[in-house]
């Protein structure tokens, strides 16, 4: 079993996010001896991985979901919905990834160093990572988002509308927390329909991603 997911080689989520170095999440059950044994999750998504080489073989699995009041690295589970990620004084990074192409909208940021009221979303050149509290929009073909191209970032608190369309295969709304602060960030998100896709002047950055 694997504490994540992994999709065309990548890990989600990525080894500078996770609380377990990689080798550490994985957990084999080898035989018969096996059972009962467990494995908890570190987000809403695991995988296992099974080779049964007589007919005679098998196993049977039992899932129980866990009350967790702050979610952190979520995969998304349909293409379009609403979420609020909430990181209380906590030092880590926490992603919400979505495979598949989307408009997302901000609907609400709260992060410990606000600085303005100003909704415009800032390229990621404009220096937020060295607030340690800030949210960053991401894009990529892959689920390892140490390996996405960074869309744009805020690191300002709004209670109004920022959006971006990212025309990846995967994208991502990604709380960097310093863990001075409670940190909070509510977006909602929809699928793009291919006439819909951004062109490279819509989001004044270069195309990134290959959209067929």
């Amino acid at each position: 079993m694997f504490d994540g997911w992994v999709l065309k080689g990548e890990k989600f989520p990525s080894s500078l996010d996770h609380p377990l170095p990689s080798h550490q999440r994985y957990t084999d059950f080898c035989s018969s001896s096996a059972a009962g044994s467990a494995m908890r999750s570190s987000q809403n998504v695991a995988m296992v991985f099974f080779r049964i080489q007589g007919a005679d073989s098998g196993f049977t699995l039992n899932v129980k979901k866990v009350h967790n009041p702050f979610p952190c690295n979520i995969m998304s589970q349909s293409p379009e919905g609403s979420f609020t990620m909430v990181m209380p004084h906590q030092r880590r990074n926490c992603s919400f990834s979505i495979i598949y192409p989307v408009e997302i909208r901000l609907t609400e940021l709260s992060l410990g160093q606000a600085k303005s009221n100003e909704l415009i979303p800032q390229r990621v050149w404009s220096g937020c990572s060295g607030s340690g509290d800030y949210v960053e929009l991401l894009g990529g073909n892959g689920v390892d988002t140490s390996r996405m191209f960074p869309v744009a970032d805020l690191c300002f608190s709004l209670s109004g509308l920022a959006q971006m369309k990212i025309g990846c295969d995967n994208s991502v709304v990604r709380l960097v927390s310093s863990g001075n602060y409670v940190n909070r960030v509510s977006f909602q998100y929809r699928l793009l329909d291919r006439e819909q896709m951004p062109k490279a002047s819509e989001n004044s950055l270069d195309n990134f991603c290959s959209v067929e």
